[in-house]
């Protein structure tokens, strides 16, 4: 099964913007999530990992007239939280999506702390629901 693992960010996780970290925390952050991928890699699981650029880049694009693209500055500065980057994962199930998470979450922030990220779970849908 396939998960996505979502890394937030926003005022309320309560984690101070990257940029007012020492170099060795930044250091220290980045080996961590390289040894993350590592081991994901290892163990067969690791599907795709990226950061993502900050929200002051991001457009958002409608189709205009004759599915010409409208882009448009976004998200807006009322956005209290936005994805700062995902893996995608091919597990056994949603425990092990959980537990890759909680892995994830505890990344260390400022003096080595865990940052205690809150990591969104979900699930990559395969096929469309039987409904349809």
């Amino acid at each position: 099964m396939k998960y996505m693992l979502l890394m937030q960010f926003g005022p309320q996780s309560g984690i101070l913007p990257m940029d007012t970290w020492s170099p060795e925390d930044i250091k220290a952050h980045i080996e961590f999530m390289h040894d993350v991928n590592r081991e994901l890699v290892e163990a067969g699981e690791f599907v795709d990992a990226q950061g993502l650029a900050m929200p002051d880049q991001a457009r958002i694009v409608r189709a205009g007239q004759g599915g010409v693209p409208v882009v448009t500055d976004g998200p807006f500065p009322e956005t209290k939280e936005f994805l700062v980057g995902y893996w995608i994962v091919d597990c056994e199930g949603p425990e092990r999506a959980y537990a890759l998470a909680a892995r994830v979450s505890a990344a260390p922030g400022l003096n080595g702390e865990p940052l205690d990220m809150p990591i969104e779970v979900r699930q990559v849908m395969a096929a469309p629901p039987q409904e349809l």
